[in-house]
Formats: C-alpha cells, structure tokens, sequence
C-alpha cells in the first residue's frame, strides 16, 4: 500500500469551485487509489495500522439454531 503524508499547511478555507474541483479529481482517480486513501484516513483518525486491521470481536455475535 502506498504510504500517503497529510499535510497540515495546505488547509485553507475553499470557495466552492475549488471544492468541486477536489471532488472530480478524487473521482478521476482510480477506484482501489481512492479506497487506499479512504483506508489511510481511517486509519489515522482512529489510529491504527492500516497493514494490521484489527480482528473481528466474535463475542458480540452468537448463533443458533432457529426452530424449524
């Protein structure tokens, strides 16, 4: 996975031309680059490591057999 850098001096208040033009950049960019980039921001707001997601919690979830 590509590593992306997130820098914190380009923010700036957008007009909303220029937010448009983020958006059709972002979909001109192929489907799995955009899904990295989605994963990456995931996982920087949530810290964790986007090489290791983490497992399922398999307590939450039961089954059983339903009655025929």
């Amino acid at each position: 996975m590509k590593s992306f850098r997130l820098d914190r001096t380009a923010f700036q208040i957008q007009t909303l031309e220029q937010a448009t033009h983020q958006r059709r950049y972002w979909l001109s960019r192929p489907p799995a680059e955009r899904l990295a980039a989605a994963w990456y921001l995931i996982c920087a707001a949530y810290n964790l490591d986007p090489h290791q997601p983490e497992p399922l919690d398999r307590n939450c979830f039961s089954m059983r057999k339903q009655p025929v």
